[in-house]
């Protein structure tokens, strides 16, 4: 019998302790811990969104989000390449069923990273192409059993799937944010790439794929950006609710030094742990509502409006969530700074990962207003 959504979840709720505990390891060691991502792939987390076709489970953008949420809460690096190793198995459904079939030959999952930066230096060669270079930021290069990279050949611009024994890493992931990721550049010499494994960008971008259409679900065919608004969502929200956990155990345990005020007993920290609570529902509804309108989006179509809606809603998600977190800071006391307290590293991960390119809110704003005004859009992350 299948795994269900409720087991998978679970499974992860079970691991979140031993992930919170590792967080501050993989933060100094700059990748995440090995143990964590082993007892995370036996738990089948990562598989969520692989198709029956290859013995996943196949199951929604619900329960991604909702693991990826249970992983960030613990740990917010851990959960950003959780949400990578589980909706990059989409994006490698949207090859062909031959470089599907590569992909998936192991089992049902794949642990891929995926920069759709052009960097590479791409060479038409008999039988396909032969790709060399570096991308950036290449998060999951670390535990990568396949890379997924981008580059410009004579024949358009294309992604390709490239098995990991292919590429390395470059190790020049000194972040103060999400350092735990490993998000090292991933390089390339003189990799081969067949036919099969490269897509034209334009196809990947917007989905409807050969590859993607064998498995008459939508979730393999949508576009991308709104699948990666959802993807993130999770990250986001279970990092806010972490940071809630943090912050409520300090309004719980703090006491001001020079008064000896225990600070639960004062009203203004109860006003602040209530609005903290109060944004992190908030988020909550926000999270389910971008993922609801990506599902729905994947089954019944999105025009032009409905995609900057989506990106509007998903870059106001965002700072909401940042400007949660960077409250809560501000009121939680400088033993909060602590380079061994949780709430701080919340903090620095969530600043640094919302300044995305992807979800920037000022960019997001800006092409939801250029729409309503009837002008075209001037960023192509839509």
């Amino acid at each position: 019998m299948a795994v269900t959504k409720e087991e998978l979840v679970d499974r992860a709720r079970s691991l979140a302790p031993k992930i919170a505990a590792a967080a501050s390891g993989a933060e100094a060691e700059r990748k995440p811990n090995d143990e964590v991502i082993r007892l995370l792939k036996e738990a089948g987390v990562f598989g969520v969104l692989v198709p029956k076709r290859w013995g996943g489970p196949e199951l929604g953008l619900d329960a991604q989000q909702e693991l990826v949420e249970t992983v960030s809460a613990a740990c917010m690096s851990t959960g950003w390449i959780t949400c990578f190793y589980t909706g990059h198995n989409a994006f490698a459904s949207r090859f062909s069923e031959q470089a599907q079939k590569d992909v998936f030959a192991n089992g049902p999952v794949c642990l891929m990273p995926a920069t759709t930066n052009s960097l590479m230096d791409v060479k038409k060669v008999a039988g396909g192409w032969e790709i060399s270079g570096r991308a950036t930021w290449g998060s999951g290069i670390m535990h990568a059993d396949w890379v997924l990279v981008g580059g410009d050949s004579e024949d358009g611009r294309h992604v390709f799937l490239v098995p990991a024994s292919d590429a390395g890493f470059d190790d020049v992931w000194f972040m103060s944010g999400m350092s735990g990721t490993g998000s090292n550049d991933i390089v390339i010499e003189k990799a081969f790439v067949p036919q099969h494994r490269g897509m034209l960008m334009d196809i990947f971008m917007e989905g409807n794929s050969e590859g993607g259409l064998i498995h008459n679900n939508p979730v393999y065919t949508m576009p991308l950006m709104p699948f990666i608004y959802s993807e993130i969502s999770g990250v986001f929200n279970g990092g806010l609710k972490g940071a809630l956990d943090a912050f409520d155990a300090t309004i719980r345990k703090r006491v001001i030094t020079h008064s000896g005020d225990a600070v639960r007993e004062r009203p203004h920290n109860h006003i602040q742990l209530g609005a903290a609570a109060t944004a992190s529902i908030i988020a909550d509804e926000l999270a389910r509502g971008i993922m609801r309108d990506a599902t729905y989006g994947s089954l019944h179509g999105m025009n032009l409006e409905d995609r900057l809606r989506l990106k509007a809603k998903t870059g106001f998600f965002v700072d909401h969530c940042r400007h949660a977190v960077n409250a809560m800071i501000n009121r939680a006391g400088a033993t909060s700074f602590r380079s061994d307290a949780a709430l701080q590293r919340f903090f620095r991960d969530i600043n640094t990962v919302a300044i995305h390119a992807f979800w920037d809110w000022e960019v997001s704003y800006e092409q939801f207003g250029r729409h309503r005004l009837g002008l075209e859009p001037n960023n192509p992350l839509i």
